[in-house]
């Protein structure tokens, strides 16, 4: 039994499980930890094609490949605090740095976001470039030799859900570009992936038929403001369309903050 975890890269609590509940837990954390290899992959190519063109100075190739690529890591941030160094290194915000945008700690992708939108120029932004790829493909990796605790997954999920309503809401994260809603979904997806895997193992049909509807509700929500393959600018919502959709997602995060006791992580 130790011996199949410790392939798999997983860590179960065995004072907390008991052993059939241990065995149950294997498959959907396999499949989960396959999941996050995937979008990492995608990020590693996406990343290596908006890098090139920030290093080409093609700023409108750039914008246009900005909110895709970062699509793939929003999925994936159920778990950043599984690499919480890379994450403050490729996704921190102005606001976490004490010189704001003028600190050289400012990196990653709103660095470079900063400089497309409100500079509209990528001049001297190489080197904020490469370490971002650099980051990437430090991430890609580390994910086969990394543990996923299974209460920090299935947390995780809540805790997305709940950072969106309060703070990403507001439309902070994507304060230049306004691509928020590309980020939405790629929260939403990736919290709904948890679910998805886990529900085999809850065993409340109505709780089960709740959050699929509350799933749903968000995600008619985010296809009215579907525009071409995306999504339209964060900035053409009203403050009645934010405030539905913070409602909604409020929702599904008070769903999902039950559902590690449903599984029997609690």
């Amino acid at each position: 039994m130790k011996t199949t975890l410790a392939l798999l890269g997983l860590m179960l609590p065995g004072a907390a499980f008991a052993q059939d509940a241990t065995l149950a837990l294997v498959g959907p954390m396999a499949e989960y930890k396959l999941y996050v290899a995937d979008e990492t992959q995608e990020l590693v190519k996406d990343t290596r094609a908006f890098t090139d063109a920030v290093k080409a100075g093609d700023v409108e190739t750039a914008k246009s490949l900005f909110a895709p690529t970062r699509l793939h890591y929003e999925k994936i941030e159920p778990v950043a605090e599984l690499f919480s160094d890379l994450d403050v290194s490729i996704d921190s915000r102005a606001d976490d740095h004490e010189a704001a945008e003028a600190d050289p700690g400012f990196t990653g992708f709103h660095r470079i976001e900063h400089a497309l939108w409100a500079t509209g120029s990528t001049e001297g932004m190489a080197p904020f470039a490469d370490k971002l790829m650099a980051d990437v493909e430090d991430l890609a990796a580390r994910i086969d030799g990394l543990t996923f605790p299974p209460q920090v997954v299935v947390g995780g999920a809540a805790v997305l859900m709940d950072e969106v309503a309060a703070t990403k809401i507001s439309g902070e994260e994507d304060r230049y570009s306004h691509t928020d809603l590309w980020d939405f979904r790629g929260n939403f997806d990736g919290a709904r992936k948890i679910v998805e895997l886990f529900r085999p193992h809850v065993k409340d049909d109505a709780f089960l038929a709740t959050i699929d509807a509350n799933f749903d509700k968000v995600d008619r929500t985010l296809e009215k403001y579907r525009e071409g393959e995306g999504y339209q600018s964060y900035e053409k919502l009203t403050d009645d369309d934010r405030r539905v959709l913070a409602a909604g997602v409020n929702t599904l995060a008070e769903d999902l903050s039950t559902l590690r006791g449903r599984v029997g992580l609690d």
